[in-house]
């Protein structure tokens, strides 16, 4: 799989945390989290159309990652807006992912040499993300228990997570260039 400059990176990830700043509105009942959400599925969903058309070659998996990622915003605005016939937007999405699970999986994070060359503040990082996974899933689970602290664990993994999507933001220009040389692959 050859490396080339992504374009739409940065757009990409901001759509991506607007759309966790939104979820996590809806489940805190704000104003204007519905809002949120269709903007962050709806952005997600026309700049990954044009980052797929900008691609100078496009292989079998480019074209899944394309109707995965279609698939599964039409169906965030169909279920935002209360839609019928969201369960076929939902199949197609899951079938979509399982083909990009077995073709590329977890080697879309790796290298050329399937190895990943990760310097401390990218573990770091990736402990924020897996923190801030395994925060959701808990936050999530134990609001339906009526925790008391459901949702401050469940916010505060949201936050975390929507860091981890920034985070090329606010990161040094030095340390950028350290990345990009080890030619990792990056959402």
């Amino acid at each position: 799989m050859p490396t080339y400059k992504k374009i739409l990176k940065l757009p990409l990830r901001i759509s991506i945390a607007i759309l966790l700043m939104g979820m996590l509105a809806k489940i805190m009942e704000w104003p204007n989290a519905s809002n949120i959400m269709l903007f962050g599925f709806f952005s997600i969903g026309i700049l990954y159309v044009f980052r797929f058309l900008k691609k100078p070659t496009r292989q079998f998996i480019d074209y899944t990652k394309l109707v995965l990622v279609v698939f599964w915003a039409t169906n965030g605005i169909f279920r935002v807006l209360e839609f019928s016939y969201a369960l076929f937007f939902q199949i197609i999405s899951a079938i979509a992912f399982v083909t990009w699970f077995v073709m590329e999986g977890t080697a879309y994070f790796l290298d050329e040499d399937r190895r990943a060359k990760n310097s401390i503040s990218q573990i770091l990082w990736n402990c924020v993300l897996v923190l801030g996974t395994l925060g959701v899933i808990s936050g999530s689970l134990l609001k339906l228990l009526n925790w008391d602290y459901a949702i401050h664990l469940f916010s505060f993994s949201i936050t975390m997570i929507a860091a981890y999507i920034l985070k090329d933001v606010f990161l040094p220009e030095t340390q950028k260039k350290d990345e990009q040389s080890n030619g990792e692959y990056q959402l």
